[in-house]
């Protein structure tokens, strides 16, 4: 497993350093199919010394992307805490995938195919904003609506977040 370090703002300690290795360095622990994990430490001048420091985790899989993200006084109880979060998050996809069957609960049983079915819906996607885009998705009561998007000449995804925003999504080629 790769591991890639980028911090802001802020120079590591070797103690750091060590904790990082040992406590993320180490998740393929518990799923075997991490690639890379991505880890950004980022120091914020906040009004709350509790929120000064910020640890986001990205992990990437041969089929599937986790990300976390936590806060602390400072680096290393930022670190303890997106460790945990990133461990449940490994262990739940690891249950999810038992429950489907597509990984074996024990190296003796043999993993089932996966077997899904796709409903397929075409539709027609028109050009639009964002707001307008917005005003649709509302109109329709939709959590999420697929257009082109005039700003950018790009197609978009907006959806409805947990938190009551909206989200924007659009590709972004890698070469």
């Amino acid at each position: 497993m790769e591991l890639n370090i980028t911090n802001k703002g802020i120079e590591l300690t070797q103690t750091e350093n060590k904790l990082i290795q040992r406590k993320l360095g180490r998740l393929d622990r518990h799923f075997d199919g991490i690639i890379e994990t991505k880890i950004e430490i980022i120091e914020e001048t906040t009004k709350s010394r509790q929120d000064r420091f910020l640890v986001r985790v990205t992990v990437n899989g041969s089929s599937t992307q986790l990300h976390g993200e936590e806060r602390g006084e400072t680096v290393l109880t930022a670190i303890d805490k997106v460790a945990k979060v990133m461990e449940r998050q490994l262990e739940n996809h690891k249950g999810r995938l038992r429950e489907k069957k597509i990984i074996s609960a024990s190296p003796d049983e043999e993993a089932a195919p996966l077997e899904r079915n796709f409903v397929i819906k075409n539709l027609d996607i028109k050009p639009m904003s964002a707001d307008e885009a917005a005003d649709q998705m509302e109109l329709l009561d939709y959590n999420f609506f697929f257009f082109s998007n005039t700003d950018t000449d790009k197609l978009s995804l907006l959806y409805r977040r947990k938190d009551g925003d909206y989200g924007l999504i659009e590709p972004e080629k890698k070469c």
